[in-house]
């Protein structure tokens, strides 16, 4: 029998929604394991957080001053010391920016082998493997672990959200962290406030690509039609047309809306990487031979900047 433990995510004292998929992966991982699932919620001002992660298990909060602001130097030594208190065998946690960059280091301080970006679970007991994207996509790979404690993250958009039980006790977890020690600092975070959804938890998103010419007016007025998201491709971003922080793909942000439009996206692997789990696909491109056409459930050859406007004044019309 074997406990798992998930590092939850909050900002301003709001779990971000990846948190739930994260711990529906650690039930099924805890029904193939045996064991009991345990969840971290870290930061200033959390306790109450731990009322809404009751349900899914045993809850440990660490809430102190020094991990008011995330610093993944103070936050993984607070992970692996829990990790080591309640004798977890796996500890994992959402493939986000904060998973990603939290959970390499807490494992370092565990010894712990670690599988990123796992897309699902194989075997039973002692013998589970973590099956992970390799190449962009293009392989998949079983990956075993063999160290004693085990890591992963997972990407949110293969699991489904986790479903509330019986529940469990909730634990102030100890914060051994002395903040003159750390060897960074935090000093300020400039928050990008829109009036739109976030990109990875949108219901629909509308990303433009090299097809717009720098010009993502269209794509963004459509987005605002639909109460969407805007994302863009890797080539979007690199030209300096749009913020990091729209690019969706395996180096960007991976999203699985019920509806992605994809505006002058050609459709590299890279880019479908982060938006194939989407349950309706639309493509909109000059070019009838471009790879996003095969993926797409709905595929439009003609130029967005006259398709789009067309599509809002329909659905204008519509409403």
């Amino acid at each position: 029998m074997s406990d798992i433990l998930i590092v939850a995510e909050q900002h301003a004292g709001h779990l971000r929604k990846a948190t739930l998929n994260a711990l529906g992966a650690g039930q099924e991982l805890a029904r193939r394991t045996g064991g009991k699932l345990h969840v971290l919620v870290l930061g200033q001002g959390v306790a109450a957080l731990a009322e809404e992660l009751k349900p899914y298990g045993e809850v440990h909060v660490a809430d102190a001053s020094v991990l008011q602001h995330y610093l993944a130097e103070s936050y993984a030594p607070v992970v692996a010391d829990v990790a080591r208190a309640v004798k977890a065998s796996y500890v994992g946690a959402a493939a986000t920016a904060f998973g990603k960059d939290l959970l390499p280091r807490a494992a370092a301080r565990l010894g712990a082998a670690t599988a990123t970006e796992v897309l699902s679970f194989g075997g039973e007991g002692a013998q589970v493997t973590f099956r992970r994207p390799m190449w962009a996509g293009n392989v998949l790979a079983e990956v075993e672990l063999t160290t004693p404690i085990k890591a992963f993250t997972v990407r949110a958009t293969e699991f489904a959200p986790a479903v509330k039980g019986a529940g469990g006790s909730v634990a102030a977890a100890a914060v051994n962290v002395d903040p003159a020690a750390l060897k960074v600092r935090f000093v300020e975070f400039t928050e990008v406030k829109s009036a739109r959804p976030e990109l990875t938890e949108a219901r629909c998103v509308v990303a433009g690509g090299r097809g717009t010419k720098g010009d993502f007016k269209e794509v963004e007025a459509l987005a605002d039609e639909l109460g969407a998201a805007v994302g863009a491709s890797r080539a979007a971003v690199d030209a300096g047309w749009v913020p990091n922080d729209w690019q969706v793909g395996q180096t960007g942000k991976v999203v699985a809306p019920e509806l992605y439009i994809a505006a002058g996206i050609s459709g590299a692997i890279q880019h479908l990487a982060g938006m194939k789990g989407s349950k309706v696909i639309v493509a909109v491109n000059k070019d009838p031979e471009a790879p996003i056409f095969q993926l797409a459930d709905y595929g439009l050859v003609a130029d967005l900047f006259k398709a789009i406007p067309e599509l809002r004044a329909k659905i204008k019309a519509a409403r």
